[in-house]
């Protein structure tokens, strides 16, 4: 279990994820256009959408960029502490993840922000050489385990979307 100390120790504070939408999330729709919820497919602009942690923070207790995603604001709410369901949202996910790693990649490779997906990535600078596969390979590898070792002790997943 992440951060397990911190957790015996005293409650997770959550901060506020301002910054990741401004100076992450915002500049990949800005360039891209709008992007599609992994959990609604409804389309989300700039200025529509709520910063979500694909795996619940109150499991993994921190705000990596990698963890977080643009989603529909009513999905954000209802899905809560829950888990995504990988077959139903991974791919989603992984589309988004990929797409912003390269945008941010190509506009601005100094965004701080990059250095987040350093445990998936370690030489975020090959990141064009990856090919798609592999990179969503390195991605699963990282989110399988952390959605069955919290599937494990307890936290529930979400209910199927009906769009």
């Amino acid at each position: 279990m992440p951060d397990i100390v911190n957790k015996i120790h005293k409650l997770p504070q959550r901060k506020g994820l301002t910054s990741q939408r401004t100076k992450f999330w915002d500049i990949v729709i800005e360039r891209n256009g709008p992007v599609d919820c992994v959990y609604t497919k409804r389309s989300l602009a700039k200025n529509d959408y709520a910063v979500e942690h694909f795996v619940p923070f109150a499991f993994v207790s921190h705000d990596l960029i990698w963890n977080l995603i643009p989603a529909d604001k009513a999905i954000n709410c209802s899905k809560s502490d829950k888990l995504p369901i990988l077959r139903d949202h991974f791919d989603g996910y992984f589309n988004l993840q990929q797409l912003a790693i390269r945008t941010i990649m190509d506009s601005n490779p100094k965004n701080t922000f990059l250095q987040d997906y350093l445990t998936i990535i370690p030489k975020l600078s090959t990141i064009n050489d990856i090919s798609k596969e592999t990179l969503r390979e390195k991605f699963l590898n990282n989110i399988n385990p952390l959605i069955t070792i919290a599937a494990n002790n307890g936290i529930e997943y979400m209910q199927s979307v009906d769009c």
